[in-house]
């Protein structure tokens, strides 16, 4: 239990006003696109191993609120209701199991029932499916939901994959 999390929803990070250089010499942001998201970082940052993507913890806000209704429920009919009571707790360890894992040999899913691991040269690519979660799609075709992986992570997953997941936002 000693080892610790490299988080990056709880790494502080830097920010800065990225601008690139146009011909004359004069630095402006992008034309039409806004700022890139990587302009003016290295290219790739040294990332520690393992690495874990995690729900933002903004969502254990929504804890309390499902108490109070849970509590509303069985104060109604304690009798039939006060099951309610548990939905809270599970909705915490949900929050808290689901992560991606980003290791040397790959990458490990943990999600609600169960757990994968994906070898590096197993994965072909990401699909990014509307109003759904991230998938790795494998070799064979299948794909594998990434929980806690989102567009914006991208960069940081590129580089601690050393590159095997390329980053979009580079030209």
């Amino acid at each position: 239990m000693g080892a610790v999390e490299n988080n990056p929803a709880n790494s502080p990070r830097k920010t800065t006003n990225p601008t690139h250089d146009s011909p004359a010499g004069d630095t402006q942001p992008a034309a039409g696109r806004g700022p890139s998201p990587t302009a003016g970082r290295s290219p790739s940052p040294e990332i520690a191993l393992p690495m874990s993507f995690r729900i933002n913890k903004l969502a254990y806000f929504s804890v309390p609120l499902t108490l109070l209704v849970a509590v509303i429920l069985a104060g109604a009919s304690i009798t039939w209701l006060s099951w309610t009571l548990i939905i809270p707790v599970l909705l915490a360890l949900w929050i808290h199991r689901l992560r991606t894992d980003v290791t040397e040999a790959g990458l490990h899913v943990v999600g609600t029932f169960g757990t994968k691991d994906l070898e590096w040269n197993r994965i072909r690519g990401l699909q990014f499916p509307k109003w759904s979660a991230v998938r790795a799609v494998l070799d064979d075709g299948s794909r594998v939901r990434l929980p806690a992986i989102a567009f914006r992570d991208l960069p940081l997953l590129s580089a601690a994959s050393e590159g095997r997941i390329p980053d979009p936002y580079e030209r």
